[in-house]
């Protein structure tokens, strides 16, 4: 790797760990988009989808261990939640993780872009006024908490991501968490959910250690940054800036999809003029 590609690549990581750690994802839904497409715009070869999802795994392992490290002496983490929703996911990303190997390069994107409009689709529905709510009184059901955690971390596990982009509305909507308390702890559960990922991705051999190193880096550096952030905006501004992120994602992916860019084989000789008959 030159120097040029190694900041590239460091900018992508941080800031991607630095918005998710003020948003309380683990940042995969902006690298993913940001890893397919930012280095061939400068030059250098493309990731392949399972390139990227095992970049994305390793990557936001640390971003979120980082972020969470940095909220620990807070009182915004809800340990019962993480525990019903950690554990669950925990399993999921395994078999999610290990399982994309058997996939195409396409179904991992479609994976990747239907967990980003599910997402999306949830943001915009209205959430229930709970910002009041003392934190050490906030409740929700542990069964329906561990059962939506294990499909994200199914899911997400596919595509290397931490989950938080889909965590977070299902924690605000469904489970009905204060926004505050909804980032920090979405971010541990993100971490669990890395770490089923990434042993997957190890195991399949789909994590390319250069890359990876850099992005990890940049996430150690970034995500406390931003999670230091969230005492800055309001919960309302923390969320439009996620829907935002989640919104530009599924626009682009999906135009990549259904208008994919052609390119002319450099070592193919174009006649300059085809000879009459």
């Amino acid at each position: 790797m030159d120097l040029g590609y190694i900041v590239l690549l460091f900018a992508i990581g941080f800031i991607a760990s630095l918005i998710s750690g003020m948003v309380g994802i683990g940042g995969a839904v902006i690298k993913y988009p940001l890893l397919l497409l930012v280095p061939q715009l400068f030059g250098y070869v493309a990731f392949t989808a399972h390139e990227v999802s095992g970049l994305n795994a390793i990557q936001v392992f640390f971003a979120t261990l980082a972020a969470v490290f940095a909220l620990r002496n807070e009182d915004v983490l809800n340990m019962k939640l993480i525990l019903y929703m950690g554990t669950a996911v925990l399993v999921g990303s395994f078999i999610g993780g290990y399982g994309a190997q058997f996939l195409s390069n396409e179904t991992v994107n479609i994976v990747f872009i239907a967990l980003a409009f599910t997402a999306l689709v949830m943001m915009f529905i209205p959430k229930p006024d709970i910002e009041g709510v003392p934190y050490d009184q906030v409740t929700f059901n542990r069964w329906l908490a561990a059962g939506s955690a294990f499909f994200v971390g199914l899911f997400s596990g596919v595509v290397g991501a931490g989950g938080g982009f889909i965590l977070v509305p299902i924690m605000l909507l469904i489970l009905r968490i204060p926004t505050r308390m909804t980032i920090a702890t979405s971010l541990a559960v993100a971490f669990l959910n890395s770490i089923g990922a990434t042993v997957g991705k190890i195991l399949a051999n789909e994590i390319i250690w250069g890359p990876a190193i850099v992005l990890v880096i940049a996430s150690i550096l970034g995500a406390p940054v931003g999670a230091k952030l969230t005492k800055v905006f309001q919960p309302k501004t923390l969320q439009y800036i996620l829907t935002a992120l989640i919104a530009l994602t599924v626009f682009k992916m999906t135009y990549d999809m259904i208008f994919p860019v052609t390119e002319i084989p450099v070592d193919v000789p174009v006649p300059e003029s085809i000879p009459k008959s």
